[in-house]
């Protein structure tokens, strides 16, 4: 299949109006992006999937054409995977294969942990288990040096401004040699929309937040309950934000079979550096 045979839908879901791109048919999978993306960070692995199942690629909460509820309490990953498990019941399906990246895959480890009845199998690219998270942020100094931007992203507004300079300079910096031009003008394009940078940004607000650093300090117990999916980490190991050690431990918190693929000579956006080295990772897990 091509690109030339995807098609772009709106739903209604958990109170939002929610687009996405759909190909193909059979079990669903369900790919969920990360930031500062939409849903054409997808664009190399729907039309692979798509020959084998119904494939759905969704702009998250916030996004690009997906609706942009005001206040960062409306960004807290019980509503972004209240959004998905929405979007899975007004598909038809009860189940999904759901695969995420970055702020999807925290999306799609949250869901897998507090909805498995809803998760038939589980793909992350590149985004930490967050119980594994907690434990690095603040205790693992290069891990602590990575995420300076979410800390950053707590401030009021002074991130939109900066994010936003130079025509959004920042975007084109992080996908500087990875991306064509053209590829790097559709993702401005998204973010520019407005209200999306504030959306996107209060992803950090609204879940790196008191509770979660306590947590990472030892001062708050919070619960994590096993994935019972069977689960495939896929991991870029030259990932400038996300350490290689986020992988390490992973056992502990997976009732479930479980693989781990690193790709050397990959950095964060995986499933666009190594579009075929995913795929195929991707395929084989999902039809064995």
């Amino acid at each position: 299949m091509t690109s030339e045979s995807w098609s772009h839908h709106y739903a209604e879901v958990n109170g939002i109006g929610m687009h996405y791109v759909a190909q193909g048919e059979g079990r669903l999978v369900v790919l969920l992006h990360g930031f500062p993306e939409f849903w054409y960070s997808w664009r190399h692995q729907i039309p692979a999937l798509a020959e084998h199942f119904q494939v759905v690629a969704p702009d998250l909460r916030g996004y690009n054409e997906t609706e942009k509820p005001e206040g960062v309490d409306k960004y807290h990953l019980t509503h972004l995977t209240a959004d998905i498990l929405g979007l899975i019941h007004r598909l038809g399906h009860e189940r999904a294969i759901v695969v995420g990246h970055d702020w999807g895959g925290g999306v799609a480890w949250t869901l897998a942990m507090m909805h498995p009845q809803a998760v038939e199998r589980v793909i992350i690219l590149n985004a930490p288990h967050p119980a594994i998270f907690q434990q690095h942020i603040l205790k693992n100094p290069r891990q602590s040096a990575r995420s300076w931007y979410m800390f950053f992203f707590q401030l009021p507004l002074v991130p939109e401004k900066l994010l936003s300079l130079n025509d959004y300079a920042f975007i084109r910096r992080a996908f500087a040699g990875i991306l064509s031009e053209e590829e790097i003008e559709k993702y401005v394009e998204a973010i520019a929309k407005p209200g999306a940078l504030t959306a996107a940004i209060n992803y950090y607000r609204a879940n790196i937040d008191q509770h979660f650093l306590l947590g990472a300090l030892g001062a708050s117990t919070m619960e994590f309950p096993r994935i019972v999916a069977p689960t495939l980490v896929i991991w870029g190991e030259d990932d400038a934000f996300l350490g290689r050690e986020l992988t390490e431990g992973l056992e502990a918190h997976i009732q479930a079979p479980y693989t781990l693929r690193l790709i050397p000579e990959c950095g964060h956006w995986v499933q666009q550096e190594r579009p075929e080295v995913v795929n195929r990772y991707m395929l084989e897990f999902l039809q064995t």
